[in-house]
């Protein structure tokens, strides 16, 4: 099969950017919470997101500044507080995501908006929100600035909260068609995970008893 080349150096951020995002999907969505110092209630959703590590356990955020080069309303919380919260968005949650993606200013408290109903955090200031399938409290472990427009936020995930009826106490096995996580495609696009196919990867010693090679 024949493959269209692109050099990254000769394309525009622009060109990058729908190229990435129309090629690296499905992206599990970040709706944060934060609070700035004076207590203001912040939300905003990023799929530009990912667990990195279990061990321990590591979150990162790329979040994107203002046109003015200043940090968005979450990562300025993020560096004045230390402390975030991150939930998985299920399909009934889309709504009130999308609200929270607006660019409202920074004395709107967007949960109010979207009629979020949320719960206090217990290792961090950030509200929970309480329709969320999963949420993650997280505290600042680093910052990376990739460049004038944009910072990846390194979080270490200190509390998990999980739907009781979506995880098994005894197996923590969780219930993966139930969470109905959403995913972002390219463009305005979305995607829900309820199409699923199981895979068992092999020892060495299996795969070579059931290989035809020598």
């Amino acid at each position: 099969m024949k493959s269209r080349s692109f050099d990254f150096a000769e394309l525009t951020p622009k060109e990058r950017y729908k190229l990435l995002i129309g090629t690296v999907i499905p992206r599990p969505i970040a709706l944060i919470t934060t609070v700035a110092q004076d207590g203001t209630p912040n939300a905003g959703s990023f799929s530009f997101f990912n667990i990195l590590t279990h061990d321990p356990a590591i979150m990162a955020v790329g979040i994107e500044h203002k046109p003015d080069g200043t940090p968005k309303d979450t990562a300025a919380n993020i560096l004045a507080t230390g402390e975030f919260t991150v939930h998985i968005s299920d399909q009934a949650l889309v709504d009130g995501m999308e609200i929270c993606s607006i660019k409202f200013p920074p004395d709107v408290d967007e949960l109010s908006v979207a009629g979020l109903e949320t719960a206090p955090g217990e290792t961090v200031r950030c509200p929970r929100i309480l329709a969320a399938p999963a949420a993650f409290e997280c505290h600042l472990m680093q910052t990376v600035p990739v460049s004038p427009a944009r910072t990846i936020v390194l979080g270490q995930v200190k509390r998990m909260f999980v739907r009781e009826t979506l995880v098994d106490p005894e197996t923590l096995h969780v219930d993966q068609i139930g969470i109905d996580a959403v995913g972002r495609l390219g463009g305005h696009l979305y995607a829900r995970q309820l199409d699923q196919f199981e895979r068992v990867t092999p020892t060495v010693e299996q795969f070579m008893a059931g290989s035809k090679v020598g």
